[in-house]
């Protein structure tokens, strides 16, 4: 390999500059500076980049968010919406640790494909998919997570893929921790069309 210019020697010392501020380097975050892709191969042969998935770039041994895979599915599919499982664990609602990101995608959408990490995949319209967004900023990756009220709906929901169990417990934790209201439960429920299959759940914990 030819020593680098210094010009090159700049451009690797700002693209480290990213991946330190952002832990988590997206190619075209170094496009958008203006910078060349190039300098994200030299760095990896160098070894002060490693090459975390396809298109995706850190500092070798930095210290990571519990929710790394949480990122790396959000900047590989920014259509996604952290869902269900996944969600509750963002919220520390529950006690699910799920092995794979939940991810709610629109209906029509080709289902992504990933070396790693696993996904499992939710189909929802895109009103459903606009509808309880908080974004959460995680290893510099800004993250749509659906809020924790939307979240125990989806529960009830998707119910027959989780399990009732499930979306029983995290109602109960959800009220209990105050992670939201029941307004704001119920918002959701009525837009999801389950207020009546939540009420009899909600009026026996709450009585």
């Amino acid at each position: 390999m030819r020593a680098p210019t210094a010009a090159t020697a700049t451009q690797e010392q700002q693209v480290l500059r990213l991946a330190r501020s952002r832990k988590l380097l997206r190619a075209r975050d170094v496009t958008q500076q203006g910078l060349p892709t190039i300098a994200l191969t030299r760095l990896v042969q160098t070894g002060k980049l490693e090459r975390v998935a396809r298109g995706l770039y850190g500092i070798p041994g930095a210290k990571t968010s519990e929710h790394r895979s949480l990122a790396e599915v959000s900047a590989r599919v920014p259509k996604g919406v952290v869902c269900l499982l996944s969600a509750l664990r963002v919220h520390e609602i529950g006690t699910q640790a799920p092995y794979e990101v939940w991810l709610a995608i629109p209906q029509h959408m080709v289902t992504p494909r990933l070396d790693q990490p696993a996904i499992r995949v939710v189909r929802m319209s895109d009103a459903a998919l606009a509808d309880g967004i908080e974004r959460r900023t995680i290893d510099g990756i800004k993250v749509p997570v659906f809020n924790a009220a939307r979240t125990v709906v989806d529960c009830f929901r998707f119910r027959n893929k989780i399990g009732l169990d499930v979306a029983l417990e995290a109602l109960r934790e959800g009220l209990r921790q105050r992670k939201f209201t029941l307004d704001e439960l119920w918002r959701h429920a009525t837009r999801g069309r389950v207020a009546n299959v939540m009420r009899p759940y909600v009026e026996a914990i709450t009585a």
